[in-house]
């Protein structure tokens, strides 16, 4: 077949800048073929290069004692004690998810998980994190029910627990839905795989279903911002199946036992193209393909469309040959393709042969490490305007603002579609804080959170990026977890934006000082940008997912709070309430500063809470909407009605950072307030629990009429 002579239009159509394409004519000092074109779309947009982010992401703290594996491979590796490793990674599939929600979801689920088991690691939990347009925009009931269904049909049908994650609503989201994928996996930790390829002539092996047209394009079409041909895209979008993402897993971790494995890559963003460049890269060698050899679900195939397609389920490894026919054998029994495709070669070459025709010979170094890099210009964001007066409300009036909306209102309709049950190692559901699964055979338990504020990041990059983290922390510690290390995903706008590019610069500057400081190394994640429409950007979200772990059941905090419980709040009140949920609820305004994170006082108080989970029966954090949500969604899941002593609106909705609510006896609470003062602690009593009755001051309301709004809120706008 003839491919078709690179034009201007094809040029830009592969997302490539002029100048980009002149780099390309000087490396090769010729024109490129157009499968050649394809390939260095697929490699040099940001999606697969991170070329106009790697420079910012190399400051970030990436390394610690309890670090095995950092950025770099498929996923991070974390040390858990016992010869036990925690295997994780957070991932965006965002664009295909606004095309297709259904399928872009599902898929982002099943590429996750298989960053995760390619590192010879069993998945044992997921979470997401899913931002929306408002829910009057005409698209948003479609991509909440499309995304909610993708998400727990791939994560349900593979039998992976769903164990938390978080939900938002913003304008800003309207035109480009945001959809963050967390994956979690144990491993022994001398048994990790890698994907640095080794050795020359060694066979390259496909592994997994047949390829497809579907999803070609599809990392260069997630580089790109969306306008008014956005529903043209959808043959970009891949198309999963969990049934065979499941064989695929059980055969991946059965072949890594025959010792057959050499280095091993999942097929993801830019399929065989990717994978194979990667593992050449990371080894220092060439890789030769031969796609005759590639099995193919579709007749008439294109060298083109077979190193760009993106069908799902796939990996690529380098094989020890004389382990061929065990290693065959096992995929056979699976129902796999098995396909030797190629080998290892001693030249810096990227060779793609079909039926006897050279398709592609490039330098296999310039597609990966030598990729384009820039550093683009940016500016920091303005200081936020001081934050104008806010009245004081009604203290029950401003909770009901909260809980009616679908950003604070029980997120049940959407965990109680995903299995979180699964495996039967789950200790904490969804629905409150972090998730909690068992280490299964052992004590230990782990603990994992997603969180971000949006509002808070664009207000104030640095201090939005510090608080992502200190929420994570939080997260984890009100559970009874030390926190360990965290992944990032980073979704942002524009970098050729200097706004933009300048939000990033921030965001990632504050990240960095929290992860150190708390010292929660950054192991793994991925940057998504361009996700505009029309020109307009979403809010920075730069999602941290965490993971703590608990040593031992005895250490675990679970508990609820129990008639009578004192209601004592640990850390420091002053009512910050710029960039506030009760801002953007009740008043319809984002105005103010994002609240300053003190790291040394985040680290205090979250230490304290966790040499003191004796003394209470039940905590929570702090964070959106304040002290008085916070009561709330304690008091309500367990049932129970809850009094807080104050009315004032800055005291009650404020939201300063560092801060625990905790429910003890008042023996309890006198113990914890001696201990500490001897830690120079903040604490007070704000309140107690008990009864069928919301009071605040001198508001109140009953629970069950504040339960039922509540419950009932997100269902009734989009059940």
């Amino acid at each position: 077949m003839t491919e078709p002579a690179i034009t201007e239009e094809i040029i830009a159509a592969h997302g490539l800048k002029p100048e980009e394409y002149a780099r390309i004519l000087r490396i090769l000092n010729r024109e490129p073929s157009f499968t050649e074109l394809g390939i260095f779309s697929a490699m040099w947009n940001e999606h697969c290069s991170y070329k106009s982010s790697k420079k910012h992401l190399r400051t970030l703290p990436t390394t610690g004692p309890q670090v095995i594996c950092g950025p770099g491979e498929n996923a991070g590796v974390v040390d858990i004690g016992d010869g036990q490793a925690v295997v994780f990674k957070m991932e965006s599939h965002n664009h295909p998810s606004y095309i297709e929600p259904y399928q872009g979801a599902a898929t982002g689920v099943g590429g996750i998980l298989r960053d995760v088991f390619t590192m010879g690691a069993r998945p044992v939990a997921a979470m997401n994190s899913l931002s929306f347009g408002t829910k009057e925009h005409r698209k948003t009931r479609q991509l909440v029910h499309g995304v909610v269904e993708g998400v727990g049909g791939y994560g349900n049908c593979f039998g992976v627990p769903t164990v938390g994650g978080e939900v938002r609503f913003h304008a800003a989201y309207n035109g480009n839905c945001l959809v963050n994928a967390f994956a979690a996996g144990l491993a022994d930790a001398d048994r990790i795989f890698y994907s640095a390829a080794s050795g020359v002539g060694m066979p390259v092996v496909y592994l997994g279903a047949k390829t497809g047209r579907d999803g070609v394009g599809g990392a260069t079409m997630a580089s790109a911002e969306f306008d008014d041909t956005i529903e043209e895209k959808r043959p970009t979008v891949q198309v999963g199946d969990p049934f065979t993402e499941k064989r695929l897993m059980e055969a991946t971790l059965e072949l890594m036992q025959t010792g057959a494995v050499i280095s091993i890559q999942d097929m993801g963003a830019a399929g065989l193209t990717c994978s194979a460049v990667e593992m050449g890269d990371k080894g220092g060698l060439g890789i030769r393909l031969d796609l005759e050899n590639v099995p193919q679900r579709e007749t008439g195939m294109t060298a083109y469309e077979m190193m760009l397609s993106e069908s799902q389920e796939r990996m690529l490894m380098v094989l020890k040959p004389e382990k061929e026919a065990e290693a065959r054998a096992v995929f056979e029994k699976w129902d796999l393709d098995f396909a030797i495709v190629g080998e290892t070669i001693s030249e810096d070459r990227f060779l793609i042969m079909h039926d006897g025709r050279c398709m592609a010979d490039l330098p296999l170094s310039t597609l990966a490490s030598s990729a384009p890099e820039y550093d683009r210009p940016w500016v920091p964001t303005p200081v936020a305007e001081p934050l104008a007066e806010v009245p004081q409300i009604d203290p029950i009036d401003g909770l009901r603002g909260l809980i009616s909306s679908p950003n604070y209102a029980s997120r049940g309709w959407v965990y109680e579609q995903y299995d979180t049950q699964v495996m039967a190692d789950t200790v904490r559901r969804p629905g409150l804080g972090a998730g909690v699964i068992r280490v299964h055979g052992t004590e230990k338990m782990l603990a994992f959170t997603s969180d971000v504020t949006p509002r808070y990041v664009r207000a104030n990059p640095v201090e939005g990026g510090k608080q992502a983290v200190a929420e994570a922390y939080r997260n984890l510690t009100a559970v009874g977890a030390k926190p360990l290390a965290t992944t990032d995903n980073l979704n942002f706008g524009n970098p050729e934006k200097p706004e933009i590019m300048g939000q990033f610069v921030g965001a990632l500057d504050g990240i960095g000082q929290a992860v150190a400081f708390l010292d929660m190394p950054i192991v793994s994640g991925n940057v998504s940008l361009y996700n505009e429409t029309d020109g307009e950007a979403i809010l920075p979200t730069p999602t941290i997912g965490a993971v703590g772990l608990i040593a031992s059941a005895g250490d675990l905090i679970q508990g609820q709070p129990r008639p009578g419980d004192i209601a004592v709040l640990i850390g420091e009140t002053a009512g910050h309430l710029g960039q506030s949920a009760l801002l953007y609820e009740v008043f319809n305004r984002e105005d103010g500063d994002a609240p300053h994170v003190d790291l040394a006082a985040e680290k205090r108080n979250g230490e304290f809470v966790r040499a003191n989970r004796a003394l209470f029966s039940a905590v929570t954090d702090l964070s959106d909407g304040g002290l008085a949500l916070a009561a709330f969604e304690m008091a309500e899941d367990a049932g129970l009605g809850v009094t807080l002593e104050s009315g004032d609106t800055a005291t009650l909705f404020g939201e300063d950072q560092a801060r625990y609510l905790v429910a003890c006896s008042f023996d309890q609470a006198e113990a914890l307030m001696v201990a500490a003062g001897q830690a120079g602690v903040p604490v007070a009593t704000v309140g107690r629990f008990g009864g069928d009755t919301v009071r605040f001051d001198g508001s109140e309301a009953p629970l069950s009429d504040l339960s039922a709004l509540y419950r009932g809120t997100f269902g009734e706008i989009f059940g």
